[in-house]
């Protein structure tokens, strides 16, 4: 099984690291091979996806990915900047569905930012639709106002097919877990999201085994705070999953415990903590690993077909926790302070 690392910027080569060394220890016939990504392959080709990483990525069977960006790009030529790697990716990939899952482990309850009893058991999937809306919509740019100044300008678009596909995502994950789904929009006010709307409603009526609501995403940031354990599955845009997502991963205890899948038709995927660079704490050995073991753990469910193996590191990092091993992110009085390397060698070791 061939595997592309691209570690990336900040603590994501620290992080990729912690992944590859629990995934050496299953076993199996791995091959990987890392190649520069973001702000390093801009650093080192003078473009965030080299045309070698890009190749590397088409040829994999699976891509792990860690983080991207940091303040000495911010004055590079938007093309030039690291996000673009990623956003490159999932456009050459075809990499339309992001499934991002927040969980509470039973251990971490105490350091969600909520309180224990409104978290406990929490178990969401989010499942957002990556390769269309704001961020990809033409045309976009800046230019003369009327008024003598500028404005800036971005197109948000969803075509039809785009969202019968996001939805069929949702509803097969749906029939895995809890069999409902919740579809987070804003028709009252854009006709991209009415648009939405009738086609969830359209899809919904081939999944009669699963149950369709509908949410406005304004409501669905406050419902996430106060009674995040509604939800089954959230289905959502590439703008307003973008958001969700990181507030759910706040309601875990930490962004560093979330993994994601961006997947293709296929089912190749792209997986990656949903947290950033963190370039403040880079290089101080300090960053959560889980996240990134995690979405090792996806991958290997997901695009790889080892349901066994992604198990075995996912009751790995529960052994972990539950004897107290904790990264600064998620310690609380009472649990043992470790740095990014002895996680991920507590993980190895539980295997």
């Amino acid at each position: 099984m061939k595997l592309a690392l691209l570690p990336g910027d900040g603590i994501g080569p620290e992080i990729v690291a912690q992944a590859r060394k629990v995934l050496q220890r299953l076993g199996l016939k791995l091959e990987m091979r890392e190649a520069a990504v973001g702000g390093a392959g801009y650093d080192a080709a003078e473009d965030p996806l080299p045309p070698a990483t890009l190749s590397l990525a088409k040829e994999a069977d699976a891509i792990l990915f860690g983080a991207v960006g940091g303040p000495r790009y911010d004055a590079l030529p938007r093309a030039k900047r690291p996000e673009q790697a990623l956003l490159r990716l999932r456009k050459e990939l075809g990499l339309f569905a992001n499934l991002r899952p927040a969980q509470v482990h039973p251990q971490l309850a105490a350091a969600s930012a909520l309180k224990a009893e409104l978290v406990a058991g929490l178990d969401i999937l989010i499942v957002r639709e990556l390769t269309g809306d704001i961020y990809f919509g033409e045309p976009r740019g800046i230019r003369a106002a009327g008024d003598g100044g500028r404005e800036g300008f971005d197109t948000m678009r969803y075509s039809e097919a785009e969202v019968r596909r996001i939805a069929r995502v949702a509803f097969e994950a749906a029939r895995k877990r809890g069999k409902r789904v919740c579809s987070v929009d804003k028709a009252n006010v854009l006709e991209t999201s009415q648009l939405w709307r009738e086609v969830m409603i359209q899809e919904s009526k081939k999944y009669v085994d699963v149950e369709l609501s509908h949410m406005y995403v304004d409501n669905c940031a406050m419902q996430l705070v106060r009674n995040p354990r509604q939800f089954d599955v959230i289905v959502t845009g590439n703008l307003f999953g973008d958001i969700l997502s990181d507030e759910a991963s706040m309601l875990t205890g930490s962004i560093g415990m979330l993994p994601s899948a961006a997947l293709d038709a296929s089912g190749k995927g792209l997986y990656e903590p949903i947290h950033g660079a963190a370039p403040d704490i880079a290089g101080k050995g300090v960053a959560n690993p889980l996240a990134s073991i995690l979405s090792a753990a996806m991958m290997l469910r997901y695009s790889l077909g080892q349901e066994q193996a992604a198990d075995r590191i996912e009751a790995a990092v529960k052994k972990v926790l539950s004897e107290g091993l904790r990264t600064a992110d998620i310690h609380t009085p009472g649990t043992r302070k470790v740095g990014t390397g002895e996680m991920g060698d507590a993980v190895a070791a539980a295997l």
